[in-house]
C-alpha cells in the first residue's frame, strides 16, 4: 500500500474531521505529511498518533507567513513539496438580509482566500519537485446554492473557479489541481447540522474516510491526466431526489 510513497503532502484543517482523515489515509500510503490547523492540541495529538514521517505546524491559513512557515517546515524536514490538500475551511448562518458584512469576511477569508494563499505559498516547491498536485476541497454548496449560507456557498463557489483558473496557469509547470465537493460528511463541523438523508440516492451520511480515499487518487500518480477537474461526493444528493418507498 505504497500509492504516494515518497510524496511529501502538507494537509490544512488536519487536526479533525475530514483533514485528519486525509492526512491518515497519506500517510498510510507512504506519505510524509505536514498538518496545519490553528488548533495546535488536536493537530498535535494526530500528528502524534500518526508517528514518524508526520509533523504538526500552526497554520492560520489566513496568514500568508503562516503558509510560508508550513511550506518551509515541509521542505527542510522531508525534503519538498509534492501535494497539498487545501481543506481548512468555516461554515456561518443566517438568512442574506440578516447576514453581515463581519461573516461574510471571515467565511471568505479562510475558504476562498486561504486557498489562494496556500496555492501561491506552495508553488515554488511543487516547481522545485517538478510537478505535483494540489486538491481544493470545496462542497455541494460549490455546486449549487443552500439558503441561510449564502457566504459559505460564494467561497466554496470561488474555490471551484480558483480551482479551474490555477489548473490552467500551472499545467505547463506539471502542477495538476482539482476540487473535491463533498455532500453531508459526519464530522465536527456538521455536528449540530440537522440534515434530512431519506431524499439523497443512498440514504445516509458520508465519512470523512470516503472523502480521503478520492483525495488519495487526486494525490497519487493514478490521477496524471486529470486537472482543472471537479470531484463530487455526496451520495447522489446534487443528482436529485429519491422517495423512499416502505417495503413489503
Amino acid at each position: 500500500m505504497e500509492r504516494v510513497i515518497d510524496k511529501v503532502a502538507l494537509v490544512t484543517g488536519g487536526a479533525r474531521g475530514i483533514g485528519a482523515a486525509v492526512a491518515l489515509r497519506l500517510h498510510g500510503e507512504g506519505a510524509k505529511v505536514v498538518i496545519g490547523d490553528i488548533l495546535d492540541e488536536a493537530g498535535q495529538e494526530t500528528a502524534e498518533r500518526m508517528g514518524s514521517g508526520a509533523l504538526y505546524v500552526h497554520l492560520d491559513v489566513t496568514d500568508p507567513q503562516d503558509w510560508q512557515t508550513a511550506v518551509d517546515a515541509a521542505v527542510e524536514t522531508f525534503g519538498g513539496l509534492n501535494i497539498l490538500v487545501n481543506n481548512a475551511g468555516i461554515v456561518n448562518f443566517a438568512p442574506i438580509e440578516d447576514y453581515t458584512l463581519e461573516q461574510w469576511n471571515a467565511v471568505i477569508a479562510v475558504n476562498l482566500t486561504g486557498t489562494f494563499n496556500g496555492i501561491k505559498a506552495a508553488i515554488p516547491a511543487l516547481k522545485q519537485s517538478r510537478g505535483g498536485s494540489i486538491i481544493n476541497i470545496s462542497s455541494i454548496a460549490g455546486m449549487r446554492g443552500y439558503e441561510q449560507i449564502s457566504g459559505y456557498s460564494a467561497s466554496k463557489f470561488g474555490v471551484r473557479g480558483l480551482t479551474k483558473s490555477a489548473a490552467l496557469d500551472l499545467g505547463p509547470h506539471r502542477i495538476r489541481v482539482n476540487s473535491v465537493h463533498p455532500g453531508v460528511i459526519s464530522t465536527p463541523m456538521t455536528a449540530d447540522i440537522q440534515a434530512d438523508m431519506s431524499q439523497v440516492a443512498l440514504g445516509r451520511e458520508g465519512h470523512p474516510g470516503e472523502v480521503a480515499n478520492l483525495v488519495l487518487y487526486l494525490a497519487s500518480d493514478e490521477s496524471s491526466y486529470v486537472t482543472g477537474a471537479d470531484f463530487v461526493i455526496d451520495g447522489g444528493d446534487t443528482a436529485g431526489t429519491v422517495t423512499r418507498r416502505e417495503e413489503t
